[in-house]
């Protein structure tokens, strides 16, 4: 069963509150691209993320609003900002890292949201179904681009009506692999 999968470079989803403080009161974000999932789209607008240590600019936001602020790293981030966050699911913030946030009209400390995201799959029920998939399961999914390649291990299937099927890898575990932007995995149950 293949899939295809894509990196997922660095970025944020922001709640209503830090958009406000970081643009401005009820401030839109303009659309640059569609994203692979129905509904969400890359900002024309970017952040600064900072920590005690150092300092990451032009990360993209991601919309639409989210009702938390979740910000997604890679672990060569983590370690230029000199933080350790927890590898988590979607949405799973609680007791997750911390760190500024900085845009044009303001700045935010956030207390957590700061995640590297688990790797995953996004597959609606039906797809899942297809697949032989149940919520919350775990699979390997295989990498074979000729030169370089790998094998991930423990990649969570994350359900939704919405969702078109996609793995999603962070930029560390894409370059492992030697995806350049775009290419396909095979599911191993």
């Amino acid at each position: 069963m293949t899939i295809p999968t894509e990196i997922s470079a660095r970025h944020i989803h922001l709640c209503r509150e830090h958009l406000d403080k970081l643009f401005g009161e009820n401030y839109e974000l303009t659309k640059s691209k569609d994203l692979t999932q129905k509904g969400q789209f890359a900002a024309q607008e970017s952040i600064t993320i900072k920590t005690e240590k150092n300092q990451i600019a032009n990360v993209r936001i991601v919309g639409p609003l989210r009702s938390r602020t979740q910000l997604e790293i890679s672990k060569t981030d983590a370690r230029h900002l000199g933080v350790n966050p927890p590898v988590r699911k979607p949405g799973d913030l609680d007791g997750s890292a911390g760190c500024k946030l900085i845009g044009p009209k303001g700045e935010v400390d956030i207390k957590e949201g700061l995640i590297i995201a688990w790797r995953h799959i996004h597959l609606s029920p039906q797809d899942a179904a297809k697949y032989g998939l149940s919520p919350d399961k775990y699979v390997s999914v295989k990498i074979d681009n000729g030169e370089r390649g790998a094998t991930f291990h423990k990649v969570y299937v994350h359900l939704d009506p919405n969702f078109t099927p996609l793995f999603c890898l962070d930029t560390d575990e894409g370059n492992a692999a030697g995806i350049e932007v775009k290419s396909e995995g095979e599911i191993i149950i």
